[in-house]
C-alpha cells in the first residue's frame, strides 16, 4: 500500500501578525490609481497567483499575489521570519517570479499594469534570518515598456533572472533581455508566423479565427539553465517553438480531443469544427530534459476537454529536436477529472503531477512515465489520485445532527466553527466583518455589540452573532415568543456559518504545485499550503471504508462488515452509543465488561431499531469469521500501530542533518495527527458498536481482548478530544488603541492595505491542543514519521486495561495542566480511574483552578497511599514510576511525612495559608523520630498568625519544642495582635516563661514608635503590666509616654491636640504608683549618658535606644517619685485650664514680630528672638530704675516664670534685681512653686552658668 493524501494548514494561522512592507513607486507619469475591488471579488487576502522556490540557502519560499494584484507577498515556510509584502503602484500582469541570485539575494520580477517591469532585490542574511534584518537594504529597479497598450492584456512569463517573455493577443512574442547590473533593456518582438507558415497562409483552403492566435500559455526550461528556447500554446491549440534570437521556428497543431459539443466561439479548420480554448492565462505547458538524452528537450502540452464526461483532457508528450516538434505519446486524464479544471502540473523526475480544481477542492494525480526509455516507445502508468481526508462540512444537515448533543444551541454552533481546521482565522474575521457591515446597514438603531472593540475574533463572534435577534412578546397575550426567538437565532447562526463556508471554499481553491527536497510535493491554495504525504493504514482503511465499491484486503473484512453495521444506525443512535460508552469510561469499573455491556444493552438496545433482515445478515457475517478474535486484534493493530521503518530512517537522517523547525511544519504535523486520530477513532468506534451488537455473547470472549478494546477506545477518544479542542495562545501584542485614527494605527493599516475597517479584532492562530503539545517535543518534520513519532511517544494507544491509568495517560493530562489548559485536563482526567498518579494530577488541577477545598480533600485521601506500618509507603512500583514522572525532580516522597511537606509547599506557592498550615501540622504529626521539624513549626505558627487564628498560634508557640521559635514568634504574635486590634485577646494569653520576651518587645515598640501612632504600644504595655500586677513598670510606661508627648509639643497646634493625652498619661502613672507602697512609689527613668550630669534638667528622649543602654544597671537613671509626677500633672492641668480660659495665649509668635522691623532694630544681627531679648534688655535699662522700684523688671521676671517651669530667667535680669538691692516679693502660684525658686536661686550665679550673649532660649508661647 503506497497511497497518498493531502494535508494543509492555513497561512493566517502561521503568520497572524503584521508583515514587513516595502512600497514601490513608478517613474511613469499620469498613471491612474488602481481600481477598488468589488464586494463580489475574491477576498483581498486570498491569493490569485502563487509559486514556490526551494533552495538549500533559503529553504522553502512562497510567492503570493494578493489584494487583486496590488501586493506581492514573499513567505518563508521553513523559518519564523515574518512575510515580506511588496506594494506595487499598479496591478500585476499575469505571473511574477522569484529567483535566488548567488545565495545572497532574492530577485522578484513582476510586470505591472502601469507598463513597467519591476525588479526587486531582497538581500538575505546569514543563517535563517533571510530578510528579517535587511529591510533597509531592499531596493528595486524599473523598466518602462515602450508600448503600454500592447502589453495590457499580455501573458507574462519570467524565463529567468535576465529574461522576461510576454505573449501578445495577436500571437506575437515579446522578449525583454536585461543583464543584472546593467541599466540597458532590450525589447524584441517576434511574430508567430515562420516562413513556411506565411506561404501556406495564402492558399485558398486555409482559414482561421484571428482570436485563435492569442497565446494563453508559455513555458521554458526551469531556471537556472542555458536553454533559452520558449514554447507557447495559443487558443487554437497550436504549439509553437521559439528561439531566443530567431523567433518562431516550428509549430504543431494539437488535436482538440473529445468534446460533448461546440461553442459559438469556435472556428473551422480543415473542414472540422474546432473549439477555442479559454482566453485566460493557463498552465498548459511544461518543459523538461532527461540525463539520458540531453540533446532532446521534451514538452508536455495539456489540451483540456471541459465538457467531456470521461476525462478532463489529454497530456501530449512532445520532443523538440533539430528545430522540429515530434509527438512521443499522450496520456489521457483519469475519469475522476471529468468536468474538472487543470490548475497546474509539473514534471517531477519521471512523474507527471497534476493539480485539479474539482468544484473548488484540490485533487492531485500522479502518473509515472518511462522517461529514460522514450526511444523504446512511450509508456505511462495509470493515475493515482490524492485528496483530503474526509472531514465534516458544516451543512444544515450536519448542524442538525450536531445539535442533538447536550448543550445550548449557541455553544454548539460556536464550538463547531471554532474547531481547529474547520475555518481559518482569516475566514472567521472576514465573515464577522461582513456580518457586522450588513447588520450596521440595516435601518434602525444598531446594537452596541456591533460597534464595540474586541480583543480576539472569537470574542467578537460570540458577542455579535445573534445580537440583532430580539425576544418579542405576543401582541395578544403578552407572553414571550420563545419559539420564534430560538428559530430566528438559529437562522442567524446558520446564515453566519454559510458565510464562513463560502469564504473558506474560496480560500481552499488550488493554485499551484511545488517541490520540496526530502519532503515531496507542495500544494498551494489561495489561503493554505500543504503537502502530498503518505497515508498510514488507519487513514487508508478509513478512506476505503467510505467507498462502498472498494476492494478490501481479506484481513480487514471485519471492518467492512462493522462499517455497514454502523451505517444502518441513525445519527441519534450513534450519538447515544458514544455517550453511553463515555459514561462507562468515566465510571470506576467494578464489574466485568460483559456484565457492563449487558446492563447497557438492557437500557439501550439499538438492535430493536434495526431491520430484522439487516440484523440477521450482520449476525451471519460476524459468526462466519473463523477467528473473530484474530480479526478484532488485527483491527486493534491498525488503531495502535505506527510505521516503525519510517521512524528508523528518519532517526538516521536526523543524526546527519538536524531538521529545521518552522510553524508550517508543526502545523502540518498537527493536521496529519488530527486526520489519523479521527480515522483511528472511527475504527475504534465501530469495534465498540460490535460489542453493543454482540453483548449477549461477550461472556465467551477473551477478557483481555475486551479490556484492550475499551482501553484503545479511551486512548483514541483522548487524542481526538485534544485534536478538536482549540488552544488560543496568549497574545503578546499591544492592546489596540481606543482612538482608531492615531498615527501609528493609520500607518499600520495603510501599510498592510487593510484600511476598510477601523475596529478589527486581533488575528490569532486557531491551533489545537495537539499543536501546543508537539511544540514541546522534538524530532524530524518529515511526514508521516513525525506524526507517528509523537503518537507513539504519548503512549495513549498502548494501554491494555481500562481499569488502570498508565503513566502515559497521566503524563498527558499533567502536560495539559502545566500548559495552562485546565478545562481539557479536567475533562480527560475524568476518563481515568482514580489511581494515585491521576489523583495527584487532579488535586494539582483543583489547586490551579482555585477549588482548594477539593484539592485539600483529594490530597488528604492520597496521603493514605504513602502510609505504611514500617514508615515508608504502600505504593505499587507502577504508581511509584508514575509519580516519579509528574513530581518535581527534587522531591523525594518516600513517606507520608515528606508527602505532607510537599503538599504544604504547593499550597504555600498558591498562597492558600489555611491548607499550608493544615498539611504542615499533618507532617509534624507523622514526622519520624529525630527529624528536624522546626521549619514546619515555623510554618504553622506563622500561618495561624496570618490567618488571625491567634488562639491556635499561641497554642502552637507554647507547644513547639524549639525555644528559639518560641521567643521569636511570641513577640511577632504580640505585634500582629496589636496591629489587628486584638489586645484583649493578647492580654488573656499567659505566655508562661515568655512574658519577659513579650514585655521587652512591647517596650521596644513603645520606645521607638511615634506616641501618636496607632496602635498605642505605651497603652498596651501599661495594660500588660497592670494585668500582671506590675504597677511600677505600668507607671513607668505611662510616664515615659507623657515625656515623649511633651517632646512632640512644639507649637500651638500640637499642644491643643496632645496636651489632654499627656495629662491622661500622667494620671495613669499616678494611679499605678498609688497602688505601690508609698515608700516605694518611684520609678527609674533611664537617661542618655551624655546628660547624666544634669539630673533634673528636662531632655528629649532618644529614639531607637539600644537595649544595652536602656536596661537598668547599664545606663544612667533618673529617680522620679510620685510627688514629681503629681507636680507635672498639676502644672499641665493648670496650663490647660489657663488656655481654655484665654485661647489667645497660644497665638503664634511670628505674628507679633513685625514691630522688630524698625530702622534701628532691623540693622541688628541675629534671629528675631535674639533681637527681641536685646530690645527687652535695652528697654528695661532705659525705662526701669530704682525710681520705678524696678517694677518693669519684676513684671518681666514674673511673666517668664509663669510661662512654664522649664524656662529659667536670663541672668542679666536677675542681676538687675540683685544690684538694685530689691527683694522680690512673689504672689500666687509663683511664690509657692519650689521649682521657680530653684531656678531663680540657680540663676544668681549667672556668671558661671549663663552668658548674656548666648542667651537664646526662645519662649514657646507669646506673652502679653
Amino acid at each position: 500500500m503506497d497511497t497518498h493524501f493531502l494535508v494543509a494548514t492555513q497561512l493566517s494561522s502561521l503568520f497572524p501578525g503584521q508583515a514587513t512592507s516595502y512600497s514601490i513607486q513608478t517613474t511613469r507619469q499620469g498613471v491612474p490609481l488602481p481600481a477598488a475591488s468589488g464586494e463580489t471579488d475574491t477576498p483581498a487576502e486570498h491569493a490569485t497567483y502563487s509559486t514556490t522556490l526551494h533552495t538549500q540557502a533559503t529553504g522553502t519560499l512562497l510567492l503570493r499575489v494578493l489584494h487583486g494584484g496590488l501586493i506581492v507577498e514573499v513567505v518563508s515556510l521553513s523559518t519564523e521570519v515574518p512575510p515580506l509584502r511588496l506594494i506595487l503602484p499598479g496591478t500585476i500582469v499575469s505571473s511574477p517570479a522569484l529567483f535566488l541570485w548567488e545565495s545572497s539575494e532574492l530577485h522578484v520580477l513582476a510586470v505591472a499594469s502601469t507598463g513597467s517591469l519591476f525588479r526587486v532585490v531582497i538581500p538575505i542574511g546569514t543563517g535563517r534570518d533571510l530578510w528579517r534584518t535587511q529591510g533597509a537594504n531592499i531596493w528595486h529597479r524599473e523598466h518602462l515598456f515602450k508600448d503600454v497598450d500592447v502589453m495590457q492584456d499580455g501573458l507574462v512569463h519570467v524565463q529567468g533572472i535576465h529574461s522576461v517573455l510576454m505573449g501578445l493577443r495577436n500571437g506575437s512574442l515579446l522578449r525583454l533581455e536585461n543583464e543584472y547590473g546593467s541599466e540597458e533593456c532590450h525589447e524584441t518582438v517576434f511574430q508567430q508566423s515562420s516562413f513556411l507558415s506565411s506561404l501556406t497562409s495564402f492558399l485558398p483552403l486555409s482559414g482561421g479565427n484571428p482570436e485563435g492566435f492569442g497565446i494563453i500559455s508559455i513555458a521554458t526550461h526551469p531556471w537556472p539553465t542555458d536553454i533559452g528556447h520558449a514554447w507557447t500554446l495559443s487558443r487554437d491549440r497550436t504549439l509553437r517553438f521559439w528561439k531566443a534570437k530567431i523567433g518562431c521556428v516550428a509549430s504543431k497543431a494539437l488535436p482538440a480531443g473529445k468534446e460533448s459539443g461546440s461553442s459559438p466561439g469556435g472556428s473551422t479548420y480543415g473542414g472540422r469544427p474546432s473549439l477555442l480554448l479559454d482566453a485566460q492565462p493557463q498552465t498548459l505547458l511544461r518543459v523538461f530534459t532527461t540525463p539520458v538524452r540531453e540533446e532532446h528537450v521534451y514538452v508536455i502540452a495539456f489540451i483540456p476537454t471541459i465538457s467531456s464526461p470521461s476525462s478532463g483532457g489529454t497530456f501530449h508528450v512532445l520532443d523538440t529536436v533539430t528545430d522540429q516538434i515530434y509527438e512521443v505519446g499522450k496520456i489521457e486524464a483519469s475519469l475522476n477529472t471529468a468536468h474538472c479544471h487543470l490548475q497546474d502540473f509539473i514534471v517531477a523526475g519521471n512523474t507527471i503531477v497534476a493539480l485539479w480544481d474539482h468544484q473548488g477542492q484540490s485533487i492531485v494525480e500522479r502518473s509515472a512515465m518511462n522517461v529514460e526509455r522514450f526511444q523504446d516507445g512511450f509508456r505511462a502508468d495509470s493515475w493515482s489520485a490524492s485528496c483530503y481526508a474526509p472531514e465534516p462540512e458544516l451543512t444544515p444537515a450536519y448542524l442538525e445532527e450536531h445539535l442533538l448533543s447536550p448543550g445550548s444551541m449557541t455553544e454548539k454552533f460556536f464550538e463547531a466553527i471554532m474547531r481547529p481546521g474547520i475555518f481559518s482565522p482569516l475566514t472567521l474575521r472576514t465573515a464577522i466583518d461582513q456580518y457586522t457591515d450588513v447588520c450596521l446597514s440595516m435601518p434602525g438603531p444598531s446594537p452596541p455589540q456591533l460597534t464595540a472593540a474586541y480583543a480576539t475574533t472569537s470574542e467578537q463572534i460570540a458577542a455579535v452573532v445573534g445580537c440583532t435577534v430580539i425576544l418579542h412578546r405576543d401582541p395578544h397575550t403578552g407572553a414571550f415568543q420563545h419559539a420564534n426567538y430560538w428559530s430566528a437565532l438559529k437562522r442567524d447562526w446558520e446564515g453566519f456559518i454559510a458565510r464562513c463556508r463560502e469564504i473558506e471554499r474560496s480560500a481552499r481553491r488550488p493554485l499551484a504545485l511545488g517541490i520540496q527536497d526530502q519532503i515531496g510535493l507542495i500544494l498551494v491554495e489561495r489561503e493554505r499550503v500543504g503537502l502530498v504525504v503518505k497515508e498510514d493504514p488507519a487513514i487508508y482503511l478509513r478512506k476505503v471504508l467510505a467507498q462502498p465499491s472498494s476492494q478490501f484486503d481479506p484481513q480487514y473484512e471485519l471492518l467492512n462488515v462493522l462499517w455497514y453495521l454502523q451505517s444502518t444506525l441513525g445519527p441519534q443512535v450513534l450519538l447515544d452509543l458514544e455517550g453511553r460508552m463515555m459514561d462507562i469510561i468515566r465510571q470506576e469499573i467494578s464489574f466485568t465488561i460483559p456484565e457492563i455491556m449487558k446492563d447497557q444493552t438492557d437500557r439501550f438496545n439499538f438492535r430493536e431499531e434495526m431491520e430484522p433482515d439487516v440484523v440477521q445478515w450482520i449476525s451471519g457475517k460476524l459468526y462466519s469469521f473463523e477467528n473473530l478474535d484474530l480479526a478484532t486484534r488485527t483491527a486493534l493493530d491498525v488503531i495502535g500501530g505506527f510505521d516503525v521503518e519510517i521512524k528508523q530512517e528518519e532517526d538516521e537522517v536526523e543524526l546527519l542533518l538536524p531538521p529545521p523547525r518552522s510553524a508550517w511544519s508543526q502545523a502540518l504535523i498537527t493536521s496529519y495527527i488530527s486526520k489519523t486520530v479521527e480515522a483511528r477513532y472511527d475504527i475504534a468506534l465501530i469495534l465498540v458498536t460490535m460489542l453493543f451488537f454482540l453483548s449477549e455473547d461477550l461472556s465467551d470472549w477473551d477478557p483481555t481482548l475486551l479490556s484492550e478494546i475499551f482501553a484503545v477506545y479511551r486512548g483514541t477518544a483522548m487524542l481526538r478530544y485534544a485534536s478538536r479542542q482549540p488552544a488560543l495562545p496568549v497574545s503578546n501584542a499591544p492592546a489596540p488603541s481606543s482612538d482608531p485614527t492615531t498615527a501609528d494605527d493609520v500607518i499600520s493599516r495603510m501599510r498592510n492595505m487593510n484600511v476598510s475597517r477601523s475596529h478589527r479584532s486581533l488575528l490569532f492562530p486557531n491551533y489545537s491542543l495537539i499543536h501546543r503539545l508537539i511544540s514541546q517535543a522534538g524530532g524530524t518534520d518529515a511526514l508521516p514519521g513525525a506524526a507517528h513519532r509523537y503518537l507513539d511517544a504519548t503512549g495513549l494507544l498502548q494501554s491494555v486495561a481500562p481499569g488502570n491509568a498508565t503513566q502515559y495517560e497521566v503524563v498527558f493530562c499533567e502536560t495539559l495542566r502545566l500548559l495552562g489548559f485546565y478545562d481539557p485536563s479536567r475533562e480527560l482526567l475524568s476518563w481515568l480511574p482514580r489511581t494515585p498518579g491521576a489523583s495527584y494530577v487532579q488535586a494539582r488541577l483543583w489547586l490551579n483552578m482555585g477549588r482548594v477545598d477539593d484539592a485539600a480533600h483529594l490530597f488528604e485521601k492520597l496521603s493514605g497511599s504513602f502510609a505504611s506500618n514500617h514508615g515508608g509507603h504502600s505504593l505499587s512500583p507502577e504508581d511509584q514510576e508514575i509519580l516519579a514522572k509528574i513530581l518535581p525532580a527534587t522531591e523525594l516522597l518516600d513517606s507520608q511525612h515528606f508527602f505532607y511537606i510537599h503538599v504544604s509547599n504547593l499550597f504555600k506557592m498558591a498562597s492558600w495559608t489555611q491548607y499550608e498550615v493544615s498539611f504542615a501540622q499533618l507532617a509534624i504529626s507523622v514526622a519520624p523520630f529525630g527529624v528536624d521539624t522546626s521549619s514546619l513549626w515555623s510554618t504553622v505558627i506563622h500561618g495561624f498568625t496570618e490567618l488571625a487564628l491567634y488562639e491556635d498560634a499561641y497554642a502552637s508557640i507554647m507547644s513547639t519544642p524549639y525555644e528559639n521559635l518560641q521567643r521569636d514568634f511570641a513577640s511577632q504574635l504580640a505585634f500582629r495582635m496589636c496591629d489587628e486590634k486584638a489586645v484583649d485577646k493578647l492580654m488573656a494569653f499567659n505566655f508562661a516563661g515568655l512574658g519577659d520576651e513579650v514585655a521587652e518587645a512591647l517596650a521596644f515598640k513603645a520606645r521607638n514608635m511615634d506616641s501618636r501612632a496607632q496602635p498605642s504600644y505605651s497603652r498596651i504595655l501599661y495594660t500588660w503590666f497592670i494585668r500582671r500586677g506590675d504597677y511600677r513598670n505600668a507607671a513607668l510606661a505611662m510616664y515615659q509616654r507623657a515625656r515623649r508627648l511633651q517632646d512632640i509639643i512644639t507649637d500651638t497646634t500640637s499642644f491643643t491636640s496632645l496636651a489632654e493625652e499627656q495629662l491622661e498619661a500622667y494620671g495613669l502613672a499616678i494611679n499605678s504608683l498609688s497602688l505601690v507602697d508609698l515608700k516605694n512609689a518611684w520609678v527609674l527613668l533611664p537617661l542618655p549618658a551624655d546628660n547624666a550630669h544634669e539630673p533634673r534638667k528636662r531632655r528629649k528622649f532618644a529614639r531607637h535606644i539600644p537595649e544595652n543602654k536602656f536596661t537598668p544597671g547599664k545606663s544612667d537613671s533618673d529617680l522620679v517619685r510620685l510627688a514629681d509626677i503629681e507636680y507635672d500633672y498639676a502644672l499641665l492641668a493648670a496650663q490647660i485650664d489657663i488656655i481654655r480660659r484665654d485661647p489667645t495665649i497660644l497665638s503664634s509668635p511670628e505674628d507679633t514680630s513685625d514691630w522688630l522691623l524698625t530702622d534701628n532694630l532691623s540693622s541688628w544681627s541675629g534671629t528675631p528672638v535674639e533681637r527681641g531679648w536685646r530690645y527687652l534688655r535695652q528697654s528695661l535699662q532705659q525705662h526701669d530704675n530704682p525710681d520705678t522700684d524696678h517694677k518693669y523688671s519684676k513684671a518681666t521676671l514674673e511673666t517668664i516664670l509663669a510661662a512654664g517651669r522649664t524656662f529659667s530667667p536670663p541672668p542679666w535680669l536677675i542681676n538687675v534685681l540683685e544690684v538694685g538691692g530689691n527683694r522680690l516679693r512673689w504672689t500666687g502660684n509663683i511664690a509657692d512653686d519650689p521649682y521657680i525658686y530653684r531656678n531663680i536661686t540657680m540663676s544668681t550665679s549667672f556668671e558661671s552658668v549663663y552668658d548674656t550673649k548666648t542667651w537664646k532660649r526662645p519662649l514657646n508661647f507669646a506673652c502679653h
